[in-house]
């Protein structure tokens, strides 16, 4: 029988922040096994970092700019979002005969659903707020974006409610002797961040050492960065302002874990495990503190451009490993699924299989960088390309002095040496993000006024 497939997408993960990455303290044991039995990509990339049009770049396969999905549709117009009468990948599948579940988050479409993109059956957010209803618990947060404890009990948890809805899911179409594949997208560790007790008692803010990237002055930086700490209120905080709420942040990740382990746990006790192909990843990440700043917006640091990516499945015949080649989660993952189900996989995508990786090749001509893109129109408009290469990342902020990043030198990309490079490199790395663009359909550097900065060199 055709393998099954079990997507779990988390919302805002940092690459640095499970304990396989051996980076910060924070305890994954679960996702970790995961890890150290699958295939796993430490130079996974999101193609932009912002929740809908991750999401929507995942659900179809090419860049969000080439069908004008920029920005998130709730703070936009609908037209922001990924239409039904596009290609979604979840159609092939169920072409193919897989039965297919979506659970949690969607972000795709603010009027349609997953049913209308390749899903048999959803089971929305919101219905989440409804079972508390039901069960009688009502629950009043006060801190905000910050966070704090969530009173309630661990039965009744929002993560651990979503991972009883997957299995639910996942025993309903065990049944039918046919594959299946789930979605699971948690809204975690998503600010604000609100664990229950048990796993805030976890982690003592005194215990939370500051990121590498803290003591940014934000020196011949954008102005844009200095600002953000203006948006959020933010400007003053010392770490041990911060390390409560990183405290917190571990603290979810930590509860995410949990949930995830249920499910695996289900798969073992029901032979489920060795022919299921698990995928596991982040939308993009979150600074937390990170280069002093919050959430995700007008940067490309690491922070939130580089996710956690692997692939595990028993059966698939391949070594446990870890490849450091650049790959994109949401734009090389349509196609591999689709060849690892034995599915057609079509022409238009943007990304490229990892299915010769899994078996422990490398593909001739591999991309050598990422492109990562922003579109932010939260606190305004500002538009940004990144690409990233093993040693170099550069940052065209199109408003605003560029960044360049030595990532072998400075791995906290505190030092811009936009102004202190040898003017070849720059040049270079401006031609390759140009052609990039330009091949994968990103409109912004097709007038003669944007190829002039990046080709040309009239930029700061």
């Amino acid at each position: 029988m055709k393998p099954n497939l079990l997507v779990i997408v988390t919302d805002q993960l940092r690459f640095d922040c499970i304990g396989f990455a051996n980076a910060y303290p924070v305890k994954t044991p679960n996702i970790d096994r995961l890890f150290r039995n699958g295939m796993s990509f430490e130079h996974a990339y999101t193609s932009i970092p912002l929740c809908c049009p991750a999401r929507q770049t995942l659900m179809h396969g090419r860049r969000n700019e080439t069908f004008n999905a920029l920005w998130n549709y709730d703070l936009s117009l609908p037209t922001s979002a990924l239409q039904p009468e596009a290609y979604a990948w979840p159609r092939a599948l169920q072409a193919a005969g897989y039965t297919t579940g979506y659970v949690g988050k969607w972000h795709v479409h603010p009027t349609y659903t997953p049913l209308d993109y390749g899903y048999h059956h959803y089971v929305a957010d919101d219905q989440y707020h409804r079972y508390l209803q039901d069960e009688g618990i009502s629950v009043e947060f006060t801190q905000g974006w910050l966070g704090e404890v969530n009173p309630i009990d661990l039965p009744h948890a929002h993560t651990h409610w979503l991972g009883k809805q997957a299995i639910r899911l996942i025993g309903k179409y065990a049944k039918k002797q046919a594959p299946w594949h789930v979605r699971l997208d948690f809204y975690e560790p998503h600010l604000p961040c609100r664990p229950i007790q048990q796993f805030a008692e976890m982690y003592k803010p005194e215990s939370i050492p500051e990121w590498g990237s803290f003591r940014d002055e934000f020196s011949n930086k954008p102005y844009i960065q200095r600002q953000q700490l203006l948006n959020w209120n933010i400007e003053h905080f010392t770490w041990e302002d911060w390390a409560p709420i990183v405290a917190r942040y571990y603290a979810i990740i930590s509860q995410v874990d949990d949930a995830i382990g249920d499910i695996l746990a289900y798969l073992e006790r029901n032979q489920l495990m060795d022919n299921t192909v698990i995928v596991f990843t982040a939308d993009h990440g979150d600074m937390s503190g990170g280069h002093r700043m919050m959430d995700k917006h007008y940067i490309m640091y690491d922070d939130v451009v580089r996710v956690p990516f692997v692939i595990h499945y028993p059966s698939g015949g391949w070594k446990a490993g870890i490849r450091s080649d650049f790959i994109y989660n949401t734009l090389d993952l349509p196609p591999t699924i689709l060849e690892l189900l034995g599915i057609e996989v079509p022409e238009h995508f943007t990304g490229k299989s990892l299915v010769p990786m899994l078996n422990g090749d490398t593909p001739k001509n591999w991309r050598q960088e990422v492109v990562s893109t922003y579109n932010g129109q939260q606190f305004g408009l500002y538009t940004q390309r990144m690409i990233r290469t093993k040693k170099w990342k550069y940052v065209w902020n199109t408003t605003d002095i560029d960044e360049l990043y030595d990532m072998e030198q400075d791995p906290s990309e505190l030092d811009n040496l936009i102004d202190r490079v040898d003017a070849k490199i720059l040049s270079e790395l401006r031609t390759r993000l140009y052609d990039i663009l330009i091949t994968e359909g990103d409109r912004l550097p097709q007038n003669a006024w944007m190829k002039h900065q990046l080709v040309g060199g009239h930029k700061l």
